[in-house]
């Protein structure tokens, strides 16, 4: 199985194995990540799974929608890695994938 690991805004680790297809978003409250709020369900509407893709993984995502774009101008600490986490599915090509959590989610 695929492996993300999430990086609290402590710095504390947290890795995760999850079946392909899955939301990191989903992956991350089902396994009770601290700093993944999903609010909307995963739906794109409130950017509170917002992370840091690590760099590294950068172009082996697909690009930023219009919405994740219009969603991400809110949040504090904007960024070139910035995504929200309910956009990105698992894949095996992306295991080892590696995000930092904002501190203003948790």
């Amino acid at each position: 199985m695929p492996t993300v690991v999430f990086i609290d805004p402590q710095g504390t680790e947290h890795p995760v194995e999850a079946p392909a297809g899955r939301t990191l978003m989903q992956i991350a409250i089902d396994s009770g990540v601290p700093g993944i709020l999903g609010d909307c369900g995963g739906v794109c509407s409130c950017a509170t799974c917002h992370g840091y893709v690590d760099e590294a993984f950068l172009a082996r995502l697909p690009a930023r929608t219009e919405t994740e774009t219009f969603m991400l101008e809110g949040v504090p600490d904007l960024r070139a890695n910035s995504r929200l986490c309910c956009q990105i599915r698992l894949q095996p090509e992306l295991s080892g994938l590696r995000v930092q959590l904002p501190d203003e989610q948790v």
